[in-house]
């Protein structure tokens, strides 16, 4: 059922609605419950932070109609609310990225003081058996 919840509503998504504030969404995923009766709706958005905003009233403002779009190309007895929740892909993936370029910068000074790097005791301290002569 997610699945066709999230194919019906892309597909009207990329028809496009008449409210200027939609930005380009792309529906990510969807969660229904058990029950059918309710629908978590995930999304990203193209663009920045305003765009983002306006998108989600526009999505808000659209939840009905998009709701009766979702009704009448489902078989279910009932049409589940839904409900629009912006996805945190995009900052995940922001923040992965982040962490993984300090990884890199702290493995690149490492390698730095390796280069000048000095034993402290003898370069073999293990002790070698004398050789019988």
């Amino acid at each position: 059922m997610a699945d066709l919840i999230r194919q019906i509503l892309a597909e009207r998504l990329q028809k496009g609605l008449r409210d200027p504030r939609m930005g380009y969404v792309t529906i990510t995923d969807v969660h229904v419950t058990g029950d059918l009766q309710h629908a978590s709706v995930f999304y990203t958005v193209l663009g920045d932070d305003t765009e983002r905003a306006d998108t989600h009233a526009a999505l808000k403002a659209a939840t009905g109609m998009l709701r009766t779009e979702v009704g009448k190309n489902i078989t279910a007895r009932l049409t589940p609310s839904l409900e629009f929740v912006p996805d945190g892909i995009p900052e995940n993936a922001a923040a992965i990225e982040n962490l993984l370029q300090e990884a890199r910068e702290r493995d690149a000074e490492i390698e730095r003081q390796k280069a000048t790097a000095q034993y402290a005791g003898d370069e073999d301290p293990y002790k070698v058996p004398k050789s019988a002569e």
